[in-house]
């Protein structure tokens, strides 16, 4: 058995004790979450800019022409928040486990001031630094049993906790991923602008967004926003856009519990029919199933009926 392997187990038994109900759930530290299923899925899912490492089963994503598999040799790393299908395999002997840690621009700010230029990590292109599965090496699994292992108490998790976050943003900077990290810093032009443009449309979805307008403020025609736009999310960004507002309609009617045409409302749509129709169409059932599903599946109390 190698040093991985033993990790592994240390890890599945801490996962075990942290992560009692399925879900991505926050955890005790800020900006730490505890990922665990019972059940194989395949469903739509919008991450926020994580490193993903898994300790039980597997989770291969797939981006339109593109795949990726992140199990118990391979974390993720995720520098944007990008929409995907995800599917969920457990494993023989137990529930999908595993954590993932927000990425942090204060943290890989610091860490690249302390770092000799010459032993930075390489830049690398736009359609390569918003996802990869990467295999896991033994300080990267060393760090997050001590991340997990902190969290088993508060004080040590209070006093702990961000070093041992700052050292797995480390491990990952200084690994294959570190030149994606860095993007994230050291931004060109296309690059800054594709960023700036995300975070309208996180902070800002509800409202209309003109994409011949976002070009002309950036000073970049049509195509080119789209070209830039595609090469970091795989997709347009009227496609993008109306993604996370569907991603944002159903956290609001599960965690909310909010109807389903007050929660279009809510995240820009004008008619509730067309709404209910593009929900159906990338999760798979109507907003009302999809809520009750969830719900059930999360272990949350049933809301009382409401309109819409």
């Amino acid at each position: 058995m190698d040093e991985l392997d033993k990790n592994q187990k240390k890890m599945v038994a801490l996962l075990n004790h942290l992560a009692t109900l399925d879900g991505m759930r926050p955890s005790s530290l800020q900006g730490v979450r505890l990922l665990r299923s019972g059940c194989s899925t395949r469903l739509p899912v919008m991450y926020e800019p994580s490193i993903i490492i898994v300790a039980q089963g597997r989770k291969r994503g797939y981006l339109h022409d593109r795949h990726f598999t992140y199990d118990a040799r391979n974390y993720l790393t995720l520098t944007v928040p990008l929409p995907f299908e995800c599917e969920t395999e457990v494993a023989e002997d137990g529930p999908f486990l595993g954590v993932g840690i927000r990425i942090e621009l204060a943290v890989l700010s610091d860490l690249l001031m302390q770092l000799d230029p010459k032993d930075r990590p390489k830049l690398v292109g736009l359609d390569e630094t918003s996802v990869s599965a990467t295999e896991l090496d033994p300080a990267l699994s060393d760090a997050t049993i001590r991340l997990l292992e902190c969290m088993t108490s508060a004080a040590d998790a209070n006093v702990l906790g961000p070093q041992v976050i700052r050292e797995i943003h480390y491990r990952v900077l200084q690994g294959k991923q570190g030149g994606a990290l860095q993007s994230l810093l050291l931004m060109d032009g296309p690059r800054k602008h594709m960023h700036r443009i995300l975070h309208r449309m996180h902070s800002d979805y509800a409202s209309p967004m003109d994409v011949p307008a976002l070009a002309s403020e950036i000073g970049m025609s049509v195509s080119a926003l789209h070209h830039h736009f595609k090469a970091l999310t795989a997709t347009s960004p009227l496609q993008y856009l109306k993604t996370v507002r569907l991603h944002k309609a159903r956290m609001l009617m599960v965690q909310d519990s909010l109807g389903a045409s007050i929660a279009a409302e809510r995240v820009g749509y004008e008619s509730p029919s067309q709404f209910s129709r593009e929900f159906k169409r990338l999760f798979g059932f109507s907003p009302v199933d999809e809520t009750h599903r969830l719900r059930n599946a999360f272990s949350l109390s049933q809301p009382s009926t409401q309109a819409g």
